[in-house]
């Protein structure tokens, strides 16, 4: 369930409701940067700690 709201929060599937400010979807764009970040990081780690 939490993996599933988080795929669709970084490929960017909207919910119902009201359009967002521009400086809410500026914050979500940063937002969305870093967990990718975050996750490229964590596979380099993984990746350079299996060999």
């Amino acid at each position: 369930m939490i993996l599933q709201k988080m795929w669709a929060y970084i490929t960017f599937k909207k919910e119902k409701g009201d359009k967002p400010s521009f400086n809410l979807r500026m914050m979500h764009g940063i937002n969305k940067i870093s967990i990718i970040m975050f996750l490229f990081a964590v596979i380099v780690m993984f990746v350079r700690f299996c060999k």
